[in-house]
């Protein structure tokens, strides 16, 4: 009795079965895929619990020592680890901890303090030009209003959702790479965009959680369940993950 195989180009996921029935040959079958459900308020609060236990207190991995320091280290940490940025923010910032003293220290000066970063000409640029409008527009001083954040050069939604919630205490959710990924992962969102993700978690992630929501994801999607070969194994909600990349 030969093994059943797929047809010539196609691969196929299979898992091996060995019983009596099959007469002790290996058949290929194809793989349960378990098909994605809405995560119950129940399933959702014990995620958090768990997070939460491991760490109560989870705080961002950027350095800074005001608002103004948070929101040039979050613009400078698009498509770059935080690690890389701290290494250049911390001369960066002792001889600039304000817009005026970013202004004052010019473009030229910024670039090279921050040439270890990626796509740094652009974000030295955006790093004057903001502060700028800072001072012109604002009095020197940080906004705490999304909108009005956004519209400073090189801010985002997730920039102003990091500042609004690590510098004024807003509960926000910040959407980044990891936020997104493991949102998927764990069945909190199926959007296909970051907004559409801060949507659903705004929507599911129970109020006495929201403070720290998007510090617990962003911390577990970084260290835990990686894009590549997640940590399942030391994992404290791997029972309550169904997602097709789980490796236990």
């Amino acid at each position: 009795m030969k093994t059943p195989s797929a047809k010539k180009g196609k691969t196929t996921s299979v898992v091996p079965l060995t019983d009596e029935l099959a007469g002790g040959v290996v058949v290929a079958r194809p793989k349960p895929r378990v098909r994605p459900r809405k995560r119950t308020p129940q399933e959702v609060e014990e995620i958090f619990r768990r997070l939460h236990a491991i760490n109560p207190e989870p705080k961002g991995e950027l350095e800074h020592t005001n608002a103004f320091t948070l929101l040039v280290a979050v613009v400078l940490s698009a498509q770059a680890t935080d690690a890389g940025v701290n290494k250049a923010t911390r001369r960066l910032f002792q001889l600039a901890d304000t817009p005026a003293k970013m202004v004052a220290l010019g473009e030229e000066q910024v670039r090279e303090l921050i040439k270890t970063i990626g796509l740094y000409r652009n974000k030295a640029k955006n790093v004057i030009l903001l502060s700028e409008k800072l001072i012109a527009e604002h009095g020197g001083e940080v906004p705490a209003d999304c909108e009005t954040l956004q519209s400073l050069p090189g801010v985002g939604r997730k920039t102003a959702n990091v500042v609004l919630n690590m510098a004024f205490g807003q509960a926000t959710m910040a959407v980044d790479t990891h936020v997104f990924r493991v949102s998927h992962r764990l069945w909190f969102s199926k959007g296909k965009t970051p907004d559409a993700v801060e949507a659903d978690l705004m929507r599911i992630v129970p109020a006495a959680y929201m403070m720290h929501a998007h510090h617990w994801l962003i911390l577990h999607g970084r260290y835990t369940c990686k894009a590549v070969k997640p940590a399942c194994e030391r994992c404290a909600i791997a029972d309550l993950c169904f997602s097709k990349d789980k490796r236990v």
